[in-house]
């Protein structure tokens, strides 16, 4: 599809933050200044979907450079919002709010910054729009810390922005675990640690990263591998009688029978607001049925920090997720509507990868499950192979982060809000 004129550009963000998300916001803006007679104003959708839906549109155009360019070391989601707001089939009105909210604003290209849920939000709008004849080009950026977009054969994605860095911070705090573990193994000889990923397992494995070798006492418990609390109890009892301690990382979907769970609006479980943690019952179960040494079981859950802490982030991650934001702009230049920007692994030795598009109807609502081959026989940890995958992902130094007045600089935008040209709306889900 080709604009006759220049027009104005939306993007916005959905679901849970990472480290990188706001690199790729950087690209989208700084890329679309590069094509000067096909995009105009770059919006933001306030807080993602929702802002559209209320008119709420951030003028990302006139804010100043140096808060452009500091997205690059501005964690999570506060510049421009984020949100968990489901564009449900029967919310017609909604679907028709979002157009009339574009229309209105002279809008041509859509970007939307998400995981699973929201490439499916990009590929309704996109459809949407081209059934109401709105000339309108809709593509999606990649982004979850869970690495559960695409496929398990990682033929659509080969991993997703975020990832890296919430495995690199997994790996450094698992060594910082163990020296506490090494320490005061002698009054808490077991340590638990929980881990985001809902119920995949690529967060939790990235803990292996922090002992390569296996020279730790290191219990890495996936949800794919299928052990009760009694099999895990069993493992912990084994390595304890070996080493006197043991580090247990536990996935935060690690079956252990009814938590209380809480879901968000796209249906999964928020098991950080469930009534019961997965760390908690386990370290409750293991001194309930004792260890096979003096002292406790403690348990360390660690929460949002994992997907907002800037000092972990990697510094691969963080060039990837503006490459791909920068593909993403590209394929809606020259190619047209329906895709999402993605990164492909090449094959061989030497760790590169190059960026491509895939239908968003393809990958829209995809879930990639963790390999079944990387679990390793002891069901506790994982193998070589994911190893192999995941370490160039974690990258080798650490992230420039301006500093003034000994805190972080982040981004902080200017209110420069379009003026709003319809009624107010109170979307469907709120009613």
């Amino acid at each position: 599809m080709t604009m006759t004129k220049p027009r104005n550009v939306v993007v916005a963000q959905s679901g849970g933050p990472t480290p990188v998300i706001n690199a790729s916001l950087r690209a989208v803006i700084e890329t679309c200044r590069e094509y000067p007679g096909t995009f105009g104003t770059v919006y933001a959708g306030y807080h993602g979907i929702e802002g559209v839906l209320q008119e709420e549109l951030l003028n990302l155009s006139d804010q100043p450079a140096d808060d452009i360019a500091l997205l690059s070391a501005t964690p999570a989601a506060g510049s421009i919002g984020t949100c968990r707001y489901k564009l449900k089939a029967a919310q017609e009105e909604d679907f028709e709010r979002v157009i009339a909210v574009l229309q209105a604003h002279d809008v041509g290209y859509f970007f939307y910054i998400g995981g699973n849920d929201s490439m499916d939000t990009a590929n309704k709008v996109a459809k949407l729009a081209q059934e109401r004849g709105l000339e309108l080009i809709g593509v999606g950026v990649p982004k979850t810390i869970d690495n559960d977009v695409g496929d398990s054969a990682f033929k659509l994605i080969d991993h997703t922005p975020g990832y890296g860095s919430v495995a690199r911070y997994w790996a450094l705090n698992v060594q910082n675990a163990n020296q506490e573990n090494e320490g005061s193994c002698p009054a808490d000889p077991v340590l638990v640690l929980q881990a985001m990923g809902r119920k995949i397992g690529f967060i939790p494995a990235a803990a292996r990263l922090a002992d390569p070798h296996r020279e730790m006492p290191l219990l890495i418990c996936l949800r794919e591998a299928g052990l009760s609390l009694a099999d895990l109890a069993d493992r912990v009892d084994d390595l304890v009688k070996i080493h006197h301690r043991a580090i247990v990382v536990v996935s935060e979907g690690f079956d252990v029978g009814e938590i209380g769970e809480v879901k968000d609006s796209f249906g999964h479980t928020m098991f950080s607001s469930s009534k019961m943690t997965v760390a908690q019952i386990v370290v409750n179960y293991l001194n309930e049925a004792g260890l096979p040494a003096t002292g406790k079981a403690r348990g360390n859950v660690v929460g949002t920090d994992q997907r907002h802490s800037m000092v972990y982030a990697s510094t691969v991650d963080l060039e990837e997720a503006y490459r791909v934001g920068q593909k993403a702009v590209q394929i809606a230049a020259e190619e047209g509507s329906g895709f999402m920007a993605t990164i492909l692994r090449e094959t061989g030795p030497i760790y590169q990868v190059r960026y491509d598009k895939v239908p968003l109807e393809v990958v829209a609502n995809s879930e990639r499950t963790f390999p079944k081959e990387w679990i390793a026989p002891s069901g506790v940890d994982v193998t070589d192979d994911f190893l192999r995958y995941a370490r160039p992902l974690i990258g080798d130094s650490w992230p420039t982060i301006p500093l003034v007045d000994g805190i972080q600089r982040f981004t902080r935008f200017q209110p420069l809000f379009a003026e709003k040209k319809l009624s107010a709306y109170v979307p469907q889900a709120y009613r």
